[in-house]
């Protein structure tokens, strides 16, 4: 039984995680470095899986002891009750990491609690199976099940990917970083995939971020098919037309658009082909949020070259987005600062993809 889990997140987005942990109702909420950690039992870790968008995965933390070398690894690993948290016709993997300890070797201390397992109750041991993370610092052994599997960024709705995507959890913190609560207007001028704005249409339409996908949990022994069954009724609201995405790219319209279509969230959101030069306000729609990832000039674009694009990004939202907030998600404060908006530093710095980004915002 596990009364502990940690939501793992971007290093940088953990206040904004721990915010939403605590608005879907989850209890004890603890910020840490690179995550969350939060009091429930296995439907509690179910239901992270299932409503969180922020977080990356969700471990169960099963054990925690100390040990100071391999056999005592191995002796305090075997009275851990296997039975009732995995199955022995589902394979398993051991990942270990040793820290500042006594027992420094990762692989075999792996190697023990895999023993463990497979002489306790007979799992077998191999590749795509269940994940156990073993962490070992200053000689505190810490258990935890991987009980999401797949990264929870992968909702199963994206069959376009563009170039340097933004993962959904991002976007959904991003999202709350600015404010958004689901009633407000969002354009994202350089939409690619069109994550942000499908990732604000499902919000304010109260989808579950998890309600099209498989879970690592389903498959441990502790798992209940109708238990689970009930988190996923959820009253779902009706949002109108207020999701706007533009891309100069047209196989990135047709992508975005396929992707929100195959998500259920098309009668929201509306994708349309225009440059940054050609950007207007939508008609008929109150003040919101515009979001853009726009390029940095590592993976996409020339940086000399970026100047002019920001330059003509700050100057359609100075001539026809008055009283919209903007937030810009990038690394590079000089490029930022040619927008002429005046935008500021909202919140730490966030690790996108091995590169520390900001989020800027400001009002136009």
């Amino acid at each position: 039984m596990t009364d502990r889990m940690y939501l793992v997140t971007a290093p940088g987005l953990e206040t904004a995680l721990a915010d939403e942990a605590r608005a879907a109702g989850f209890r004890d909420v603890t910020p840490g470095i690179g995550g969350v950690e939060v009091t429930g039992g296995w439907p509690e870790v179910w239901r992270a899986n299932l409503v969180l968008r922020g977080a990356v995965r969700v471990l169960a933390r099963v054990a925690e002891f100390r040990a100071m070398h391999l056999a005592q690894l191995d002796k305090r690993a075997r009275k851990v009750d296997w039975a009732a948290i995995l199955r022995p016709d589902v394979p398993v993997r051991v990942e270990a990491t040793c820290r500042k300890s006594r027992i420094y070797h990762d692989k075999a201390a792996a190697q023990r609690v895999e023993r463990a397992i497979a002489e306790g109750i007979g799992a077998p041991l191999g590749p795509g199976g269940i994940g156990i993370k073993l962490r070992i610092e200053d000689d505190l052994c810490t258990i935890s099940i991987d009980t999401s599997g797949e990264s929870l960024h992968k909702r199963g709705f994206k069959g376009f990917t563009g170039k340097a995507p933004m993962r959904e959890t991002l976007a959904a913190l991003i999202l709350r970083q600015m404010g958004f609560d689901g009633t407000q207007a969002v354009v994202d001028p350089m939409c690619g995939s069109g994550t942000l704005v499908i990732e604000a249409a499902e919000i304010a339409a109260g989808l579950h971020p998890g309600r099209g996908r498989d879970f690592a949990f389903e498959r441990l022994a502790s798992f209940d098919p109708a238990g689970f069954a009930a988190l996923k009724t959820a009253p779902q609201g009706s949002p109108a037309l207020r999701f706007f995405g533009s891309d100069r790219d047209q196989g990135a319209i047709a992508g975005a658009s396929a992707n929100a279509e195959k998500a259920g969230v098309s009668a929201w959101c509306r994708f349309t082909r225009a440059p940054v030069s050609d950007l207007v306000a939508p008609e008929g729609v109150p003040p919101g949020l515009l979001l853009a990832n726009p390029p940095w000039g590592a993976r996409i674009g020339e940086r000399k070259l970026l100047f002019a694009l920001y330059g003509a990004l700050g100057q359609r939202l100075t001539a026809g987005f008055k009283g919209w907030r903007v937030g810009l998600i990038s690394p590079d404060a000089g490029l930022v600062k040619a927008t002429g908006l005046g935008l500021t530093a909202l919140g730490a710095p966030i690790d996108m993809g091995g590169t520390r980004v900001t989020l800027w915002q400001g009002t136009v």
